[in-house]
């Protein structure tokens, strides 16, 4: 169960440190002065020049012919199944991916896809899990024809798949005649962690795309990348979902602003967290999983308080953090620093010591 963001309510503070998501962080004062300076036209009609900057630079950014640019990182996975699948077809997925715990069935609904969900640990699967899933090709069976990873694994404790895994599942893929689907949410933190480019990350994805909106702290906005002949399917199933636009350069703008001036500081967010999990660590009978990104999952069962209990306490104190099942997330971005970190620890053990 993930709880929805935290609102206002009757009795509660205003929060001071919003752990729950890095979807929850705000346009910079310089962000917002980019959007309002930019440059605008019909986006639907391919007018919009800040749109058309955007998206020949995301191509160029991971390493693709062409990309489209949508509302959110939903559309893009959604768009994305819809062109490269059938109703009936079969994706290979791992259990816990995005496009199969928290985009309501959309596979399902609006491709009529069926998501075989793979084990692996850390939100990551073998090339052993595709073995055991590949099917015979008979009339029996479904076609199977997507494998789909996610970049970073969110529910697997924001873990970044190794660039070997990478290829050896693309490799896999190619060579049982299917297409390849990355998403790359929050590719941009994989690629600062790692040290690698997102494109050399994307090399054997037939479509892959970045979102906006978390670590890199623009208020809306994806972009899907892919072959010339895929992303002019893409636009069709755009224009079909009302997800055309009409003067979005002003959305753009933040997009390219991002681009600019928050990749690099990704590795504060990853440093606060790994700061805010050492400081968890030290609770007794918490189990927190080491982070390799931004996001910081922890159990704290063993202290005789759940996840749940801890949310509600600490969001009466000013700190939130989401709850999936019996687990807490925390989740650094850009308005939260060091001092932040601090303090929701802080709290925390105040709370656990009570």
């Amino acid at each position: 169960m993930v709880h929805a963001p935290p609102r206002p309510a009757p009795g509660l503070p205003p929060v001071r440190v919003n752990l729950y998501s890095d979807t929850q962080s705000l346009p910079t004062p310089a962000m917002k002065a980019a959007m309002m300076a930019a440059e605008m036209g019909d986006e639907q009609a391919g007018l919009d020049p800040t749109v058309n900057a955007l998206c020949d630079r995301m191509a160029k950014l991971l390493g693709k012919e062409a990309a489209v640019f949508l509302p959110s990182g939903t559309m893009c996975n959604q768009i994305a199944i819809l062109t490269h699948c059938r109703p009936g077809d079969e994706i290979l997925a791992h259990h816990t991916a995005h496009i199969l715990t928290s985009e309501g069935g959309g596979g399902a609904a609006l491709t009529g896809a069926q998501i075989t969900g793979l084990p692996g640990e850390g939100g990551q699967f073998e090339v052993a899990a595709l073995d055991a899933a590949l099917r015979a090709k008979t009339r029996y069976s479904m076609p199977q024809v997507l494998v789909e990873v996610e970049q970073t694994a969110n529910i697997g404790g924001g873990t970044v798949w190794p660039l070997a895994k990478l290829r050896a599942v693309a490799e896999w893929a190619h060579a049982h005649g299917m297409s390849t689907h990355m998403d790359g949410a929050r590719l941009m933190n994989a690629a600062v962690a790692a040290g690698i480019p997102a494109a050399e990350m994307a090399v054997g994805y037939d479509s892959v795309w970045l979102d906006f909106t978390k670590g890199l702290g623009a208020p809306l906005g994806a972009v899907l990348c892919g072959s010339a002949e895929f992303i002019d399917a893409a636009w069709r199933w755009k224009q079909r979902l009302g997800g055309s636009m009409r003067q979005a350069g002003i959305c753009a703008a933040a997009c390219l602003y991002s681009l600019d001036h928050h990749v690099d500081r990704l590795a504060e967010d990853h440093a606060n967290a790994k700061r805010f999990a050492a400081g968890l660590a030290q609770v007794p009978g918490f189990r927190v999983q080491t982070p390799e990104t931004n996001l910081v999952f922890f159990e704290p069962s063993g202290a005789g308080i759940t996840a749940e209990a801890l949310s509600a306490k600490a969001r009466a104190r000013g700190i939130a953090f989401s709850v999936m099942g019996p687990r807490g997330r925390a989740c650094m971005h850009l308005d939260v620093d060091r001092a932040g970190v601090d303090e929701a620890v802080g709290v925390i053990r105040e709370i656990v010591g009570n």
